[in-house]
């Protein structure tokens, strides 16, 4: 989750320089930076370095990212008149630099680390294009979504083409497994996610089965997670509101499971890292099919020592009970 970022001291050099934007359409600079945070944490998989929202420029939005504001994305749409102004995706050339970034990355890394192409899943993105950038209360979204649910079912649906389509493209260039982000999902309630989101991103997931593995990452409200499974993926990856030995009984055994630390232990101390890392392994029971990671991204003000020592922690673990 985030393995590159401000909290890297070589990335904060390099962003002196090159601003975000720049930087994420510049694949030798996104391979570059990844493949030297994978060098310097020794993790098992590297994702590439990008960001879920370009996706939606060659969708005829307008990205900015501002340091200390986070991304905008506008003009808002917000009625089923500005709908249409979303457009298909059908131009994948526009978006070259992430699948040339995906080849180098590939190309840089060890043949026994994985490389994992991303992208947002289609209620978050929706959110993002209703809200215009991030948002407490997602009120906007919710207003078309349930005012007007045709005109969210056309946005979903267009959202759900383009996600697919620019995850199998990473597939083509080279990603061994994919994973999509429903960051903002945890703002709904069961019934809304059950009506308005899960038949988008199962759209999704059905197009990915069987040609990569598939991690389908939420967040914020564990309450979902039954339905986020029914909706698919090969690993459920969940945050820290939920034990993981819950979360992965609720998933079934049938499925992965990717978490679940919660970030803000690795602006503790070594030991606490450790202590915190080793209950959630065992909580996994040594069970096949757990994929230690964050419930989310790294914070900015993490002492890149303890990102070390929670690797070293994960890596020196030894499972007992299961074979």
């Amino acid at each position: 989750m985030r393995q590159a970022g401000r909290y890297l001291p070589e990335y904060r050099q390099l962003r002196q320089r090159v601003d975000f934007l720049t930087l994420c359409k510049t694949p030798q600079l996104c391979s570059q930076i990844m493949l030297h945070t994978v060098e310097r944490l020794g993790v098992d998989a590297a994702i590439v370095f990008s960001d879920l929202l370009l996706i939606l420029e060659p969708m005829g939005m307008r990205l900015r990212f501002s340091d200390g504001e986070g991304p905008s994305v506008g003009p808002p749409i917000r009625t089923a008149a500005e709908v249409g102004r979303l457009h298909e995706l059908e131009r994948l050339d526009q978006l070259d630099f992430v699948m040339e970034a995906v080849r180098l990355t590939r190309a840089g890394l060890p043949a026994d680390v994985s490389l994992i192409g991303f992208a947002g899943a289609p209620f978050t993105l929706a959110a993002y294009v209703i809200e215009g950038g991030t948002s407490r209360h997602y009120h906007h979204a919710k207003r078309l979504m349930l005012g007007d649910p045709s005109a969210w079912h056309a946005l979903m649906e267009r959202l759900a083409r383009a996600t697919a389509r620019y995850l199998l493209a990473q597939v083509a260039a080279g990603a061994d497994v994919v994973q999509i982000f429903d960051s903002w999902v945890g703002c709904l309630a069961t019934e809304d996610y059950r009506r308005y989101v899960l038949p988008h991103s199962r759209a999704v997931l059905q197009q990915l089965a069987g040609r990569v593995p598939v991690i389908h990452f939420f967040t914020g409200n564990p309450a979902l997670l039954p339905l986020v499974r029914e909706a698919g993926g090969d690993a459920i990856g969940v945050d820290w509101r939920i034990g993981l030995d819950e979360a992965w009984r609720t998933v079934g055994y049938d499925r992965a499971i990717q978490g679940n630390l919660d970030p803000a232990v690795l602006l503790s101390t070594p030991q606490v890292v450790r202590d915190r890392a080793l209950a959630v392994l065992r909580q996994a029971e040594g069970r096949p099919g757990h994929i230690f990671n964050l419930g989310h991204g790294v914070l900015p003000q993490t002492p890149v020592e303890n990102v070390l020592t929670l690797v070293e922690t994960v890596r020196e673990f030894q499972p007992t009970g299961r074979p």
